[in-house]
């Protein structure tokens, strides 16, 4: 009898030989000590694969841990699919498509269960499965169907949300993941079992629970969970009006887009949007003393649009605003500090002359005519080109900028005479109920189409450049949000499917031989699910248009 057959595995440059049918889970045992977070994913031969796989040929093969952005979303996944599991298992009655992962507050994820009040002892009983079927390292299959049998299936299971959304899917086949007799879809990779996330805090939070998990800077610690008010009221609040509009997932907007319903939501939509900035305008207006309007949140959340359309609003109301970017008052370039790489930090407080800005409003506010500066990006010069300004008492300042809600921005002007407006693109949409859009995917795509339009910047620079960009969020936007008088969700429901058509261009542009190609199929992938449309009924006044173009605002 003649042996297995042995595969030549190439790792690092040396050849390594396994027999035909190892896993690349069992391969990876053998190259863990090599790397400090525990291994999720496999590249063979320059594609990502689960390891739950095995090679077929000979193959040579890197690996990607829980601190790499691809295997942290395997986690998440994996450990959203455990919890699934384990609600199954502890509440037969509930359906799959009951339960609901809304949206992230911090470094945990917000879960409702509709119909269901989730009590401290359900979401104990919930935890304590859970750690159950971790400690049993439960496997996770996975197997391709064709589509109808995966609609019949999850028929079956009570998932509508998913044959919805398997009604537009373009392939004929579909990967179906199993722990058990519980089966369930996920867009993205998988680990091989339960055993695989052993680092979670389950806690009822509201109406619903927290799945709180580690982060890919320290993938294996769960920090406390830090509630943020207002931000998950913001977020319940985009998720309510969705459910209004009968649009909770991707299938119900596909659904509204074929039954021709795509201009009625616009409308609506934007109307609701400019409510809300009306609702803001009031509220400034109403306290005494505001002069300074700080308007901050993270990239490509439409500050600009905003900041314009919030002025109207303003005016309706008889105050003269008058825009002021905070970028204005950076540093001459030769003062701007440095990154740890030796890269300019534009991100840092420090990268402004907040002593002059201080100065200059604090004599704004005494009545005082001042002239402000414009910052020359070209030059890298602040320059001084008459721009005088003097305070009248209708006149209003509305400044924008990543610092505005940090009180060390503004250290010298009384709390009475400012008004923080916290802004993001705050997603609300689902792919399905169990596969959230992470907030981070709009703002990217918006970004990646608006740098492409304006700065001739490639789909490749933006997402080569999007992990700094977060990074300088988290350190100087994201702690000062919950300071905020005001929060404001530019998301608007319908945007993926308008910028889908000005992204896939951009994304299929990255080549395989490029670092960046793995993040851009992932986010082909994802554009896949939705129906394109154009952007004949756009509003000009829009904060869509900011990026796609045609906005009646200098954006």
């Amino acid at each position: 009898m003649g042996g297995s057959k042995m595969l030549h595995i190439k790792y690092d440059g040396k050849i390594y030989e396994y027999a035909e049918g190892t896993t690349y889970e069992e391969i990876a045992k053998d190259f863990q000590s090599k790397y400090a977070a525990r291994i999720a994913l496999v590249i063979a031969n320059g594609k990502i694969r689960e390891l739950l796989k095995a090679p077929e040929r000979d193959t040579e093969i890197s690996f990607l841990t829980y601190a790499d952005d691809a295997g942290h979303k395997s986690y998440v996944r994996t450990a959203t699919m455990v919890l699934m599991r384990a609600m199954y298992d502890i509440l037969p009655e509930v359906h799959p498509d009951q339960i609901k992962v809304e949206f992230s507050i911090g470094k945990g994820y917000y879960i409702s269960v509709r119909g269901v009040n989730l009590t401290d002892a359900i979401v104990a009983k919930a935890e304590t499965r859970m750690r159950e079927l971790v400690e049993q390292a439960e496997p996770i299959h996975k197997q391709a169907m064709q589509k109808d049998e995966a609609i019949a299936l999850f028929v079956q299971m009570h998932m509508d949300d998913k044959v919805k959304l398997f009604r537009y899917r373009r392939s004929s086949m579909i990967n179906v993941y199993n722990m058990g007799s519980y089966y369930d879809y996920y867009y993205g990779y998988m680990l091989p079992h339960a055993g695989y996330v052993p680092h979670f805090s389950l806690q009822a939070y509201e109406n619903g629970m927290i799945l709180n998990l580690p982060d890919k800077e320290d993938p294996e610690a769960v920090s406390p969970f830090e509630p943020r008010k207002q931000l998950f009221t913001t977020l319940s609040q985009a998720t309510d009006w969705g459910m209004k509009l009968g649009i909770d997932t991707v299938g119900d907007l596909n659904d509204q887009i074929c039954e021709g319903k795509l201009n009625d939501l616009i409308l609506v939509q934007e109307a609701l949007q400019e409510r809300r900035i009306g609702e803001i305008a009031k509220d400034i207006a109403s306290r005494d003393g505001v002069k300074f309007v700080m308007i901050a949140g993270p990239s490509s959340s439409g500050k600009t649009t905003f900041s314009h359309r919030l002025s109207i609003q303003l005016r309706t109301l008889g105050l003269v605003p008058h825009p002021i970017a905070l970028d204005d008052y950076f540093k001459n370039r030769s003062e701007t500090p440095r990154d740890e790489n030796g890269d300019y930090n534009f991100e840092c407080l420090e990268a402004l002359d907040v002593e002059q800005f201080n100065k200059d409003m604090s004599d704004l506010l005494a009545g005082k005519e001042v002239e402000l500066p414009t910052f020359n990006f070209k030059t890298g010069v602040r320059e001084y080109r008459g721009n005088v300004k003097k305070l009248g008492e209708e006149d209003i300042l509305v400044l924008e900028g990543i610092h505005g809600l940090n009180d060390a921005m503004s250290y010298s002007l009384p709390n009475s005479s400012k008004y923080k407006i916290y802004i993001s693109a705050l997603t609300s949409l689902n792919i399905d109920e169990h596969n959230r859009i992470p907030t981070t995917d709009g703002r990217l795509i918006r970004r990646m189409v608006r740098d492409a339009r304006t700065r001739g910047a490639s789909a490749k620079r933006t997402i080569q450049m999007w992990p700094s960009v977060r990074k300088g969020e988290e350190e100087n936007i994201f702690p000062y949000q919950e300071k905020a008088d005001a929060f404001f969700n530019s998301v608007l429901i319908y945007e993926l499917a308008v910028l889908k058509q000005f992204a896939e261009p951009l994304l299929f542009n990255i080549t395989e031989e490029e670092p960046e190609y793995y993040e851009a199929k992932r986010l082909l992938k994802f554009l896949e699910y939705f129906l394109g449309v154009s952007t004949e009924h756009l509003p000009n006044n829009s904060i869509v248009r900011e990026f796609v173009g045609g906005s009646c605002f200098p954006v």
